[in-house]
């Protein structure tokens, strides 16, 4: 495809081509001519300089199959006119080249922009759940789909995106794609993107990025080059490396999984957001915590999705920004009334104490005599009040291992070599203060030592709770077992093996200092039925988007955060949609008997109880301490300790500010997106000439699929990719593509059933790839026949077939586009009647009455074309006038849904210059900057309206026998 970048592109622009219907851009489908090669149109898309960008795919001989970029202010792009449409006999038995060539037309033309009911549930690889379906109806209600999608964990956020994402490349507005996520749940991703939607995304990991390096010529897009692409946020962030390359590009649609990491106007990846936004038609951010109870930071993810939706960013409502979220708990109605039992109840979760040794107990008065004493200790403090926190720090790390403890007071210890080294002669309170606290960490380090896995009370604990689960060499029962502290992972990895006779290949570790490719290779083997691991530690860059509950339901937190938050997505990772048993949850509690110590029961276990409190009676906990984030609760909470407060009075207090506060998170985090007994969203009809995607296939492959070596029975089918497919598998990865031997024969099924059970088996194989892809609408290779079956029918030729009407019908297709490209009006004409008496009827009613379908007998006898010939024109322009009236009821609608944007706009624009006014720090600049917003989306609005003249193609003509 470079290659033809190369020749879509010549250096300097061609004068007095040729200007298209519509100004510049062609609606899909359309045939046009570059430098004597005849191609079809894939999609249209605007650019900053140089007119349309079109995707096309060759037809004629020398380009048959290519893909090419052109740009419509660059090159000399000729349409075809259809009123020189020439009409030649269909010689093909039972007229299957026309039937497939009206068939991949059909499947080639976008919806309609005011279609906004779902167009492709039922086709995919999943349950159909009308929750999951909602955010994808919120989504095609607005002219720009642009949503925040904010389900609580497990609900099954990213199977909602597949939807969205479905329905958007059925709509000619998916064609370009960029998906950013958390880097270790790339894969996953990417993976249940094309086993339940056949979606292919190009993953651009540190390996795919290597990868893609060797592919393409040095120094250019990687984004331009693969159309579908996913890649880490991490990796995407570095601007100085991207930037260029991101700025150069338009998707269609961009998602960002857990979106809530891009609040903070300061860090990089809110940067990239911001970039991201502004170069996208489509934009679905996902979160289960996407509110940290600040109504500024919120109104930032707000922001990316319209930046005309929040004047006031300290006050405005939920009414105000419904159309741009949607959020359900597990407790909402809709999704108890879909789960059934694929998500059983969660079990309780239960506290496990764990008395301290006497080696422990050493460290906890340690801790407690001389840390957390703070005023009351004899000498005072044993640290200044800068540093008043990190007692508590100390604490935590204790709770969570002697090994955490010994590593926090180590590196505490070398910051305050540094710090002696740097500080000025002269200053002896200072360098008291410093020989204190330096000669506390050694003590306290020297303590900590002492413990080993013998004397370590949790460690004891978790063996016990190991085997009472099951654990073991021989059985398959597996836990995961959650620690915050990465020493205490990789102590637990060393010490696990041996004390539960395990392999060492059996306990797998998993932490945020691993590389993407690594953190990604140790879930994908985790989910695996014949995995050897039996126990995963890993820490919490596994509590957000990982899905660990494939193979297991038991989670043990050896130690626990200090954030409900934290706690509930922990849980989550095995308490989620498709879960078979129920969830269990065991927390390690360690006590102490030292008086004044704060052990486990002081905040641990009492968070536990809160957390399962809150998921039962609000299906979510982040709302019970009002803060919506992680980061505070911990804040709020130590510096509530400090103060002499019980977790209990924290927790009230927290909750008290916040019902006081007139701008209550609460409003907008509920059940918010859906009215209780609201009728599932509607489904738009989908005409066709073969009964499924399955009839239509098998057909076209009898048809086109020459020197396939094709093998098929009423499950599978499989053949050798030629290498204009190869092309388009290439997005999948390397090591699936490998394995399963893809490029030597590409295996499919239509049986959901058969498609569910190699999936299945797939998690009980090296990979959790299935070497059986399921095929929907989507596929690449329906996309591949689509476009074979299309280019076949030479350039501006229609087919004549023999049906059962009394007077020739010619079929004809009219399409109008917005400046964007996106078809506004599509109708599919029957023009009958001709020359005197014109008609013109439904095409499908058509088609119908005549019988066109599988039966039709093709004799041969279609007698001579010159009368029908000559009734094209005639035909055309009958269409034509039919479409122009059509486009004005498609008009009124589009009309209607541009009325409540534009009303947006006006009250935003109106509220936001208010607020300048009644600033004291109103500037000249702001004000320009509401004014040039505000008309960016006027300009965006009117890019919505019809623009330009229609595309009208001559399909197919209709004569009855003998006539």
């Amino acid at each position: 495809m470079a290659e033809i970048e190369d020749r879509a592109q010549p250096p300097s622009r061609a004068q007095d081509h040729p200007t298209p219907p519509g100004g510049g851009h062609f609606a899909p489908g359309a045939r046009v001519v570059v430098r004597d090669a005849e191609w079809m149109v894939r999609t249209s898309t605007p650019t900053d300089n140089d007119g349309h960008l079109l995707r096309a795919v060759g037809v004629s001989e020398f380009v048959r199959g290519e893909e090419g970029l052109f740009f419509t202010g660059i090159e000399s792009i000729e349409p075809l006119r259809p009123e020189e449409t020439t009409l030649v006999h269909d010689p093909s038995s039972g007229y299957a080249e026309s039937r497939l060539y009206l068939e991949s037309v059909l499947r080639r033309t976008p919806l309609p922009q005011s279609e906004r009911r779902l167009a492709t549930t039922g086709g995919f690889l999943l349950d159909d759940k009308v929750y999951q379906q909602r955010p994808a109806e919120l989504a095609l209600k607005a002219l720009r789909p642009r949503v925040l999608i904010a389900d609580v964990v497990g609900l099954g956020k990213t199977l909602e995106i597949g939807l969205i994402l479905a329905e958007l490349i059925r709509r000619g507005r998916g064609e370009r794609i960029l998906v950013v996520t958390p880097q270790q749940v790339l894969e996953q991703f990417q993976q249940e993107l094309w086993t339940r939607f056949a979606i292919p995304l190009v993953r651009l990991d540190s390996v795919g990025l290597e990868r893609i390096q060797r592919d393409i010529p040095a120094g250019r897009n990687p984004f331009l080059f693969f159309k579908r692409a996913i890649i880490s946020i991490d990796t995407l962030k570095n601007q100085g490396k991207y930037g260029q390359h991101l700025r150069s590009m338009h998707w269609d649609a961009v998602v960002i999984d857990e979106s809530h990491n891009l609040i903070n106007e300061n860090n990089l990846r809110n940067k990239l957001a911001h970039v991201l936004a502004r170069h996208t038609d489509a934009m679905l951010l996902a979160s289960a915590t996407p509110h940290n109870g600040d109504s500024k930071s919120f109104a930032q993810l707000v922001n990316l999705l319209d930046p005309a939706a929040i004047a006031d960013p300290t006050e405005y409502t939920a009414e105000q920004i419904e159309h741009l979220y949607i959020r359900r708990t597990k407790v909402h109605p809709e999704v108890r009334a879909d789960m059934g039992d694929k998500w059983p109840d969660r079990g309780p979760s239960i506290p496990v104490r764990v008395a301290a040794t006497p080696a422990e107990e050493d460290v906890f008065a340690e801790l407690t005599q001389v840390w957390l004493a703070g005023d009351a200790r004899e000498g005072g403090p044993v640290v200044r009040r800068e540093g008043r926190l990190f007692p508590y720090t100390l604490l935590k790390a204790f709770l969570s291992s002697h090994r955490a403890l010994a590593t926090t007071a180590g590196n505490r210890l070398k910051t305050l070599e540094r710090k002696r080294a740097t500080t000025p002669a002269g200053d002896p309170a200072h360098e008291a203060a410093l020989e204190r606290e330096r000669a506390a960490l050694v003590e306290l380090k020297r303590r900590a030592d002492k413990v080993d896995a013998s004397s370590s009370a949790k460690f004891q604990g978790l063996l016990g709770q190991l085997k009472e689960i099951g654990v073991g060499r021989t059985n398959p029962t597996r836990a995961v077992v959650f620690s915050e502290s990465v020493p205490t992972l990789t102590w637990l990895h060393a010490e696990l093996p041996e004390a539960l006779g395990l392999k060492p290949e059996q306990v797998a570790l998993m932490h945020g200092g691993m590389s993407d490719t690594e953190q990604q290779r140790v879930i994908a083997d985790f989910a695996l039925t014949d995995s050897k691991v039996r126990v995963l530690v890993t820490g919490d860059v596994a509590s957000e988007g990982v899905n660990l509950h494939r193979q297991c339901h038991h989670i043990v937190h050896y130690d626990l955060p200090w954030s409900l938050i934290r706690i509930e997505q922990r849980n989550g990772r095995i308490d989620r949609y498709g879960q078979e048993h129920e969830p269990q949850f065991r927390a390690l509690i360690l006590t102490s008997t030292v008086d004044g110590a704060k052990d486990d029961t002081t905040v641990a276990e009492k968070l536990l109880d809160k957390e399962a409190e809150a998921h039962r009676s609000l299906g979510t906990a982040e709302a019970a301490t009002g803060l919506y984030s992680a980061k505070k609760e911990e804040d709020r909470l130590v510096l509530d300790l400090l103060e002499g407060r019980t977790v209990e009075e924290s927790i009230e207090a927290s909750r008290t500010q916040v019902e006081d506060d007139p701008w209550s998170p609460d409003l907008f985090f509920g059940d918010f997106g859906v009215d209780d007994g609201t009728a599932p969203p509607e489904t738009a009809p989908t005409p066709g000439l073969f009964d499924d995607t399955e009839q239509f296939v098998r057909a076209a492959l009898d048809t086109v699929g020459e020197g396939l070596d094709l093998s098929q029975d009423d499950k599978l089918l499989a053949f050798t990719p030629p290498e204009d497919l190869k092309q388009r598998l290439k997005a999948l990865p390397a090591g699936y593509l490998k394995d399963h031997k893809v490029m030597e024969r590409l295996k499919v099924t239509f049986d959901r059933v058969h498609a569910q059970n190699r999936l299945d088996q797939a998690r009980s194989t090296k990979t959790t790839w299935p070497d059986t892809g399921y095929v929907t609408d989507l596929h690449p290779m329906v996309e591949w026949l689509v476009d074979k079956v299309q280019v076949r029918t030479p350039r501006g030729h229609a087919h004549v077939l023999v049906g059962q009407v009394d007077e020739p019908v010619f079929l004809v297709q009219g399409t109008y586009s917005n400046a964007l490209g996106q078809p506004t009006v599509v109708e599919w004409m029957g023009v009958s009647g001709l020359p005197n008496e014109p008609r013109v009827e439904d095409m499908f009613e058509v088609l119908e009455r005549a019988g066109v379908g599988p039966d039709m007998v093709n004799t041969g006898q279609g007698g001579d074309l010159g009368a029908l010939q000559a009734l094209v024109p005639d035909a055309v322009r009958v269409a034509d006038e039919h479409l122009r009236l059509r486009r004005q009821e498609y008009e009124a609608r589009i009309e209607a849904d541009l009325a409540e944007p534009q009303r947006r706009v006006e009250e935003w624009e109106q509220l936001a210059l208010q607020g300048l006014e009644n600033s004291a720090h109103s500037k000249q600049d702001k004000r320009q900057q509401v004014q040039d917003t505000a008309a960016e989306q006027r300009r965006l609005l009117e890019k919505m309206r019809t623009d330009g003249e229609p595309l009208l193609r001559v399909l197919a003509v209709l004569k009855g026998a003998n006539r």
